[in-house]
């Protein structure tokens, strides 16, 4: 079976148990009122209000609804479709708020489809099981708010998560592998490490990051812009913010406003001025600065760019989600003839960082498109979408990528090639997206001169990289556990004497190493050395090099390695060619 038929499988199992969950919180809180409950790629989840009193979900509740739903699969009752007008559809909800508004939603020659189990009818496209009695082990795995289609403005619901299999062992499994994502989930083990940390007086979605989470940001960043210049870009630095003048030219100030920070009020006569969500409008006043010919063609613009983007508070989460953020962003502006020979380069230069980072195997592609039923969305005409969307489909292709497609995923400007990444708990997040834009050099004016003499306007990719960097550092810490390949370890050694007598050689060490430009710390605490070391081996350092009588006699360090564990007593010669291997 085919990995996209099990997916669609698992979705059909796991819809039919968020209807039983349904059914059973019927059973035991009548006066619920029901919003939405689909399958997730992880499992399923139900969205519930039980009224104006503010009463609220508990964990004795949860097992509670599990048990019912229990009753409910030995109960196997048969599932059955049907279909209604929009009348009787209205009808047979009406004192069901939520799936009112959905119905009133829907277009109105759009099939109007439910699906019942006993006592339960559920307003539903489907697909589901024949009956309940195929689901033989569940859990309820937590509650949470959602609001209402994700609006803040709308009221916050309680939000049910759960899994259910075929068997007994199949869940047993996958509640383990929950255990062992919990032990890798950057937003714990992150501030575990000291990478990031979290301040309600900063506020929601704006981490601080430690000095080793910094360190970290700073090898990948120096990494970055060293392979970039090595590729032909140029260095630019823009501001952080700007006259809404210059986001409504892009189409940002109608596209994206929601989405942007303002600062200044638009009905006075004050400035209106916002913090930029992207920097591709600041770039092309670089590029409008001077005149160009063909022969300047292309020109690479990188920058490494803070960006701010408000997100709503219900969907910011770590590093992974959050309102300010770094991105390896950059604008090549060129010829309609070097597009394609661009892109390549630029799928080139993300894979040979994803490489180095060592997810290149775990990411997945997709081709997102406009949405044609949906064009005030969108800057540009239907002809230069569909002829952008084709060229970029062209393009991956001849890279021999494997991808999906997805309406309605493009920027307002561009159809993109988006670099897909799981977590550890199994949502799909965006790191890197590359974008072909037919439209916005016009809208700003950006010309060359080309062969014939002529002015013409010129392609635009936006690019990234990396992505961005905190987004790339939560999966980072996820992959490797908290334990960074010794390039980007933020220490990659740490030196532990056994004694106050040791410290002067332990100093000597530290200076021949840092001088080699290695990362090291000194642990002069006064405890024991067990206790020093166990400390190394729970901050994740690569190495510990370990210092006593002995190894001052010698003129040794006797290394441990943090998985290997115990290596020998070595010369600093040693030492350092092993580091150099490593």
């Amino acid at each position: 079976m085919k990995n996209s038929e099990r997916n669609e499988d698992m979705k059909r199992f796991w819809h039919t148990a968020s209807h039983i969950m349904a059914q059973a919180v019927l059973r035991l809180y009548p006066h619920a009122l029901f919003a939405i409950g689909p399958a997730t790629d992880s499992g399923f989840y139900y969205d519930f209000d039980l009224g104006v009193n503010g009463e609220t979900f508990t964990a004795d509740d949860l097992r509670k609804i599990e048990k019912e739903m229990k009753k409910i699969v030995q109960e196997n009752l048969p599932i059955e479709r049907f279909e209604l007008p929009r009348d009787e559809a209205l009808s047979l909800m009406k004192n069901q708020p939520y799936k009112v508004e959905l119905i009133n939603d829907l277009p109105l020659d759009e099939v109007i489809s439910f699906y019942k189990q006993g006592d339960f009818t559920d307003l539903c496209a489907g697909p589901h099981l024949e009956s309940t009695g195929s689901i033989k082990a569940v859990k309820l795995l937590s509650i949470t708010g959602a609001y209402w289609r994700g609006n803040e403005k709308n009221k916050m619901l309680q939000r049910i998560y759960g899994v259910a299999f075929e068997t007994r062992e199949q869940l047993d499994r996958h509640m383990e592998a929950l255990e062992q994502a919990k032990l890798r989930d950057h937003n714990k083990l992150g501030r575990e490490l000291g990478i990031f940390t979290t301040s309600e007086l900063v506020g929601q979605g704006l981490p601080l990051i430690m000095p080793r989470g910094a360190k970290i940001l700073q090898i990948m960043q120096r990494f970055v812009e060293d392979e970039e210049e090595k590729r032909g870009y140029v260095l630019t630095k823009t501001p952080y913010m700007a006259k809404s003048d210059l986001y409504k030219i892009s189409g940002h100030w109608q596209h994206y406003k929601d989405g942007m920070f303002v600062i200044g009020d638009e009905d006075s006569d004050e400035e209106v001025l916002a913090l930029r969500p992207m920097t591709c409008p600041f770039q092309y006043q670089i590029y409008n600065a001077n005149l160009h010919s063909y022969k300047d063609l292309p020109i690479r613009y990188n920058e490494t760019s803070t960006l701010f983007r408000n997100e709503a508070s219900g969907e910011m989460h770590g590093l992974i989600r959050i309102r300010q953020f770094t991105l390896a962003e950059g604008h090549i502006i060129c010829t309609p003839e070097q597009l394609e020979d661009e892109v390549l380069e630029v799928i080139d230069l993300i894979n040979f960082i994803m490489n180095k980072l060592d997810i290149a195997n775990d990411i997945t592609y997709r081709l997102s498109k406009w949405d044609p039923e949906n064009k005030e969305k969108y800057v540009g005409t239907e002809e230069g979408w569909e002829k952008s969307q084709d060229i970029l489909r062209r393009i991956i292709d001849k890279a021999g990528i494997e991808y999906v497609e997805a309406d309605g995923e493009a920027a307002f400007y561009g159809p993109k090639l988006d670099l897909q990444l799981k977590n550890v708990h199994g949502k799909e997040d965006t790191i890197i997206t590359v974008q072909v834009d037919l439209a916005l050099a016009e809208r700003f004016g950006m010309t060359y001169v080309d062969s014939d003499n002529q002015k013409k306007s010129p392609y635009i990719i936006h690019r990234s990289s990396l992505g961005c960097y905190e987004r790339t550092l939560a999966m980072l810490i996820e992959k490797h556990a908290g334990a960074f390949p010794f390039w980007l370890a933020p220490v990659q050694a740490q030196i532990l004497p056994i004694a106050d007598r040791h410290q002067e050689y332990v100093n000597g060490i530290a200076a021949k190493l840092k001088n080699e430009g290695l990362r090291v710390e000194i642990d002069a605490r006064n405890e024991k050395i067990g206790y020093k070391i166990r400390e190394a081996q729970k901050m994740k350092v690569p190495f510990m090099l370990i210092v006593g009588d002995s190894e001052i006699e010698n003129g040794t360090v006797a290394v441990r390695e943090r998985s290997e564990g115990d290596l020998g007593a070595m010369k600093m010669e040693e030492v350092l060619k092993l580091f150099a291997n490593s």
